[in-house]
């Protein structure tokens, strides 16, 4: 008797154990890149079951036993967030942290953020991001040296239009940029050197800032089509403490010399000079690449997120906070995203808990009929022992 309520008292401890696996799966619901994990159970030992020591009478055994649990690492829903640092792997991986202490950690919740330094950290904590570093190695992702776009000085500077080839001066603007980021407006004047010509037409250009002269040059046309040879004019442009840069007015497209009145539309289309810009806007492509945007409209890439694998779920650890330590650092691989077995890195998304309620549910219910079972057992072997003793005292 006393063995059956012992067999009895292992099912409710482990049904008890069950219950507090399924509690923590249910908990943990809305927990991003949480993994589920299942109890495993198994039976105990055995004994002969010819208890007073003749031959046969089969086995006999002793209740339940409660082994490691099994994580689930089929991959939850992914959605859709507001904030572009919001990070998750669409197939096999996890991103890498190190902790204050220097401890390398793995996970699948990607709350991300720049803290105060540029540095990419977890927002629960503060552990560091890491990143390939450029000896293949693993580092920090910092914005350290791309919070700005440097400016780009005017190289060539685009026009279209009619310049009137009755007309004897005729004036343009051309807005320029220079090697500091400051924006310039100079004055073109064309001077007609030929007058009114039915094959050629000759005009010397000279480029003023305000009053001073910066530059010159001469365009030709041939029966109004500006020749090849004569279409660009370049200057070498040196603003007040900032160092000289060669600009180009390109004059080979879209610029003609006919006549219509003393009225010139000759104006500037377009130039490749750049302002300074300050970063709006910081992201991560699909493999893992920081990839910074700026108030000039330029774009940056920085360094790449690190993505760790492991070979069998043997070599994986729960330690809580969303992670995971490499029982086995030799089954791990660590590599980029979009590449051999590492998925899609997805920004502004999160994955979502692959806990599911209704598989838990009726497990619950499983778990609960079990334990009921197992204190009948004992409530039966109890009264059973009363009975005996009852029987003795007669």
């Amino acid at each position: 008797m006393m063995d059956s309520i012992y067999t009895g008292m292992t099912g409710l401890l482990g049904f008890s154990n069950g219950l507090r696996s399924i509690s923590n799966n249910t908990a943990n619901m809305n927990t991003p890149g949480y993994k589920s994990s299942n109890l495993q159970f198994s039976d105990l030992f055995y004994t002969d079951g010819n208890l007073a020591g003749g031959n046969g009478g089969g086995q006999l055994g002793f209740g339940l036993d409660t082994g490691s649990s099994s994580i689930n690492f089929k991959q939850g829903e992914l959605r859709n967030s507001e904030n572009d640092l919001d990070l998750a792997i669409d197939g096999q991986g996890m991103f890498i942290v190190r902790d204050a202490s220097g401890n390398m950690h793995f996970t699948r919740a990607g709350n991300f953020q720049f803290n105060g330094d540029g540095v990419l950290v977890d927002k629960i904590d503060g552990a560091s991001v890491l990143g390939m570093a450029g000896n293949g190695g693993l580092g920090q992702i910092t914005l350290a040296g791309l919070r700005t776009s440097a400016a780009q000085p005017t190289s060539t500077v685009t026009f279209n239009g009619n310049l009137s080839n009755t007309a004897t001066t005729q004036s343009a603007t051309a807005t320029v940029i220079d090697a500091a980021g400051t924006t310039h407006s100079l004055t073109l004047q064309f001077t007609n050197a030929t007058g009114a010509s039915s094959t050629n037409n000759i005009w010397s250009v000279s480029i003023l800032d305000g009053t001073a002269a910066v530059g010159a040059g001469t365009i030709t046309f041939t029966n109004g089509n500006i020749n090849a040879a004569s279409a660009k004019v370049t200057f070498s442009y040196a603003p007040a403490g900032v160092s000289p840069h060669r600009v180009t007015l390109d004059f080979s497209r879209d610029v003609t010399s006919f006549a219509a009145g003393n009225v010139t539309n000759l104006a500037m289309s377009s130039q490749d000079g750049l302002g300074a810009g300050g970063l709006t806007k910081a992201s991560f492509d699909g493999a893992g690449v920081l990839t910074l945007t700026y108030s000039n409209g330029q774009t940056a890439k920085g360094a790449a997120l690190a993505i760790g694998q492991f070979a069998t779920p043997d070599a994986v650890r729960l330690i809580g906070g969303n992670r995971f330590d490499a029982v086995d650092p030799r089954a791990w691989q660590i590599g980029q995203a979009s590449s051999g077995i590492f998925g899609t890195v997805k920004a502004a998304t999160l994955e979502a808990s692959n806990v599911d309620l209704s598989q838990e549910f009726s497990d619950l219910v499983i778990m609960q009929r079990g334990y009921q079972s197992s204190s009948q057992v004992i409530s039966t072997a109890n009264e059973m022992l009363q009975e005996l003793f009852t029987m003795r005292g007669k």
